[in-house]
């Protein structure tokens, strides 16, 4: 499932990034720190890897 807009994608990174261990969890906020929680690797990997051309900068 693609991310639906940037902050979703950004979102989605510095979750991944989270779980992989290459940040703390406790440096996250918002929806990054309830993402790295309730979805696995594999969920972040696909939204993050969605391409920002022509999301919208946030989901309405």
């Amino acid at each position: 499932m693609p991310a639906k807009s940037k902050a979703q994608q950004k979102a989605a990174g510095v979750a991944l990034s989270a779980k992989r261990g290459e940040i703390k969890k406790s440096e996250l906020k918002g929806a990054s720190k309830q993402m790295v929680d309730s979805m696995s690797e594999k969920q972040l990997e696909e939204f993050a890897e969605t391409k920002r051309k022509g999301l919208p900068d946030k989901k309405s």
